[in-house]
């Protein structure tokens, strides 16, 4: 019986992790995947270029924009490749198991 139970058994990182064979991801940490992408996401976004809208420091990193030019360019490119990071990433979470 013990036999049985170790063929259904597979272990990573020398036995420190084990699942077993045919499960899929609880449904919380599929959900867990998309609230951080989302926020990450979001983030990157809103503050692309600083904090520019709070009141003691909005207006230091408005004046450091001014002088050194914005990278909106650049950020939008690693937005994209953070989305499609996201996508891959879903895809693989949400795809069916193949073991």
């Amino acid at each position: 019986m013990s036999e049985e139970k170790n063929e259904e058994l597979k272990e990573y990182a020398d036995g420190w992790i084990t699942e077993r064979k045919g499960t899929d991801a609880p449904m919380f940490l599929k959900a867990a995947y998309i609230v951080i992408t989302l926020g990450t996401l979001s983030y990157l976004f809103m503050y692309m270029n600083g904090e520019t809208d709070n009141e003691t420091r909005g207006p230091l990193v408005q004046a450091f924009n001014k002088v050194t030019g914005t990278a909106d360019g650049f950020m939008y490119f690693v937005i994209a490749l953070a989305v499609i990071y996201a996508i891959i990433l879903l895809t693989f979470v949400w795809g069916k198991t193949k073991h």
